[in-house]
């Protein structure tokens, strides 16, 4: 049902960021308050029996449900951000992008040793800001308890790159 809804609003943009690719626009998912609040039920039921101590969203579009999801689900919401746009002591992690490469970084102090963490993003392409996510969870004596997302690009194969942290992987939809 939830897949459903949201296969009628997500927009396929042809060439953006570059020519070749074929980007899912989530932002219509955002004019309908009743499918925003169907999709924070839907992570909420899909994380049914799964510790949860703190939901880490990734700058920027992970702001947007995870905030949201840590809010309803009552656990603070940890945000990962750009390199410089954090004030206070951070820790960093280098990786690649689909088309390209980024630093991240999150406040040292956010993030408790031995919590379980749901790292939360909008798009799962090829894991890479994922993986990111969850090396600084590492880092900071934390464990990935589960990876939470609008859309998986299965063909792009992200998914794999994250079973080494935890096989739950909860994606709506798929293309």
């Amino acid at each position: 049902m939830i897949k459903e809804k949201l296969d009628d609003v997500i927009r396929t943009i042809p060439d953006f960021p570059k020519e070749g690719i074929r980007f899912k626009d989530i932002t219509p998912i955002l004019l309908d308050y009743n499918l925003t609040n169907d999709i924070i039920d839907a992570f909420i039921s899909a994380l049914n029996g799964v510790k949860v101590d703190a939901i880490v969203g990734v700058e920027s579009r992970g702001f947007l449900f995870g905030f949201l999801l840590a809010n309803k689900m009552e656990v603070p919401f940890i945000p990962i951000r750009k390199v410089g746009k954090l004030p206070g002591e951070t820790i960093k992690y280098n990786y690649d992008l689909e088309y390209g490469s980024a630093e991240v970084e999150v406040h040292k102090n956010d993030i408790k040793s031995d919590w379980n963490i749901v790292v939360h993003d909008d798009l799962l392409a090829t894991g890479g800001t994922a993986v990111a996510a969850s090396e600084l969870i590492l880092q900071l004596g934390a464990r990935v308890s589960a990876f939470t997302f609008v859309v998986n690009l299965d063909f792009l194969n992200g998914k794999k790159e994250l079973e080494k942290y935890t096989n739950n992987i909860i994606s709506l939809t798929n293309y």
